[in-house]
């Protein structure tokens, strides 16, 4: 059993630039050449992105730079004029509707990117997909409890732990996440390898649109994309969303 073990991590080791290959060696330069986006459903060259679709799931996709940044840890990401991949995400959440089989309102859709020691690749991706039922039960039930700023304590939603805050506001055109979460930690340099960092769509209950950012530190208790994130849809089956986009 061990060994299998060990052979399982070797393979996904051996394999961890795959995500960057399709990117690098098969959107981008198809784009650059024939402006199609070759294995992805977008690339945009001027924002240095690409959108990729997950084939687990029918609904979920990913975002990732077209920059070599391996991932959460990466201080790419907090350097002076660094690209807001966070809002490139929220702008293409559009596939995540149109893939979801049931009307998907902004309160539906969930963005995620796991910690350096959860993930399978080792080129930033921010999954795209519809949130987990239960954790948005949790977090309309916690609204009041969720101020601007993060949470002192982490709050146990739908079964981990999140440090939370929220934001009002229509898009993450002059908010990104990673900076929040840079602020939230007493040594990030050292600590951001460790976060599993989430951005949830709401409708707060006055009516203004927002998000929810929760940072979910490694341990006992600490989530992945996988919780955060409902590749089966299910919240949008089960829900008739206010309609507000």
């Amino acid at each position: 059993m061990l060994a299998l073990l060990a052979l399982a991590s070797a393979l996904r080791a051996a394999d961890s630039n795959r995500l960057w290959r399709i990117v690098h060696e098969d959107c981008e330069p198809t784009q650059q050449r024939l402006g199609q986006p070759g294995k992805c459903q977008l690339v945009d060259l001027s924002d240095h992105y690409a959108v990729l679709k997950d084939l687990n799931g029918d609904s979920h996709f990913l975002l990732l730079p077209t920059d070599r940044i391996t991932g959460i840890e990466s201080p790419a990401l907090l350097a002076p004029g660094a690209h807001n991949y966070w809002q490139a995400a929220w702008q293409a959440r559009h596939f995540v509707k149109e893939h979801a089989g049931a009307a998907v309102g902004r309160d539906l859709i969930g963005l995620s990117i796991n910690s350096a020691r959860r993930r399978s690749q080792d080129q930033l991706h921010i999954h795209m997909d519809c949130v987990e039922p239960r954790l948005r039960a949790a977090l309309v039930a916690h609204e009041a409890q969720i101020g601007t700023q993060w949470s002192g304590r982490p709050l146990r939603l739908a079964g981990h732990d999140y440090f939370v805050l929220k934001i009002k506001a229509a898009d993450l055109d002059a908010i990104d996440p990673f900076r929040l979460l840079e602020r939230r930690l007493p040594d990030p340099a050292r600590q951001m390898a460790d976060q599993v960092l989430s951005v949830v769509g709401a409708q707060f209950s006055d009516g203004a649109p927002g998000f929810y950012v929760l940072d979910s530190p490694a341990g006992e208790h600490g989530a992945t994309s996988d919780v955060v994130l409902d590749r089966s849809c299910s919240v949008a089956k089960a829900t008739t969303p206010s309609g507000q986009q």
